[in-house]
């Protein structure tokens, strides 16, 4: 049988496609999960008494192709103690509208403060709600976890946090 001309063969293509049943998804109200690897809204986690991992070290800033996070740090004092190191992130913000979901942030962080987690569905009604802050971004305490600020464990020291030694 000879091949029909290009053409022709598209509208073939379009004509058996009319008849099809379509494939319609019940979004919100089913919701697919996600695949396995999906990069959705970053999350900053928190050690097991409740300190936060983030070292305001701005790595994560610096790694960020689409320029979408700004972190300012701040020191630590004993009075007013936030993570175990020098210096915590006083303000972290990402910026939804900017970011790629490429992870290079997560990959950047020597703490392992910044994840990403499989929550996609983020909307804002401005865009200035689209700038996610870091109480936004910070994880949920758990249960026998504290609320900073509040000094290091009893008897522990910063590498102490670092090498997971606190529990």
């Amino acid at each position: 049988m000879p091949e029909l001309p290009k053409p022709i063969a598209g509208f073939g293509q379009t004509f058996s496609a009319m008849f099809a049943a379509p494939v319609t998804e019940q979004y919100p109200e089913e919701k697919a999960p996600p695949a396995a690897r999906y990069h959705g809204r970053h999350q900053l986690n928190r050690y097991a008494d409740g300190l936060e991992k983030c070292i305001g070290c701005e790595l994560c800033a610096w790694a960020c192709p689409a320029d979408a996070i700004f972190v300012e740090g701040s020191e630590n004092t004993e009075e007013q103690r936030y993570s175990p190191g020098e210096r915590y992130g006083s303000v972290y913000q990402i910026n939804y509208l900017r970011c790629i979901g490429c992870g290079l942030c997560v990959e950047a962080c020597p703490t392992r403060a910044l994840t990403m987690t499989d929550d996609y569905e983020m909307t804002g009604p401005t865009r200035a709600g689209m700038i996610y802050e870091k109480d936004q971004l910070l994880a949920p305490l758990e249960d026998g976890m504290t609320a900073p600020p509040h000094p290091m464990a009893p008897g522990t020291r910063p590498e102490d946090y670092y090498r997971g030694d606190v529990t």
